[in-house]
């Protein structure tokens, strides 16, 4: 699909690729037991130590209720655990484990790998630019 056809539409393009992107994500995350939706999460408490369930349902783009779900397996698993939040008590901060540390630790490698494939016909101003142009989707976006 041309995005200069009057059929073409970004929205959809970008769509299509972040599903083909997540299926080959998904089989390089399989061997390291985590689903994208785990690894992203394990990605998002790494960076931010005490995410709440709602914040981690906005960041993996699920309602809190599905978040809450992911956050109870992982939480089987090992990976993370929720401790209570100083500042609300209604609200649960997530942490990861050592074991969930090292688990995203091991799949990171497998994730470039899959990245590096995917951009290996990029020139490094073709990377650069796709790059910078989904910061600036995502910076409008989220205003």
């Amino acid at each position: 699909m041309d995005p200069d056809e009057p059929t073409g539409c970004v929205t959809f393009l970008v769509r299509h690729a972040w599903l083909s992107m997540r299926g080959a994500l998904a089989t390089a995350l399989d061997e390291h037991g985590l689903s994208v939706q785990q690894y992203g999460t394990l990605l998002l408490v790494a960076a931010k130590p005490g995410s709440t369930i709602a914040e981690v349902g906005r960041e993996v783009g699920t309602a809190r209720q599905s978040a809450n779900e992911l956050i109870a397996g992982m939480e089987r698993a090992g990976l993370v655990e929720r401790r209570a939040n100083p500042s609300d008590r209604r609200t649960q901060q997530i942490h990861l484990t050592p074991a969930g540390e090292q688990r995203l630790a091991d799949a990171v490698p497998a994730v470039r790998k899959v990245e590096a494939e995917l951009e290996a016909s990029f020139t490094d101003a073709d990377r650069a630019a796709a790059r910078a142009w989904l910061r600036h989707m995502v910076e409008t976006l989220d205003g």
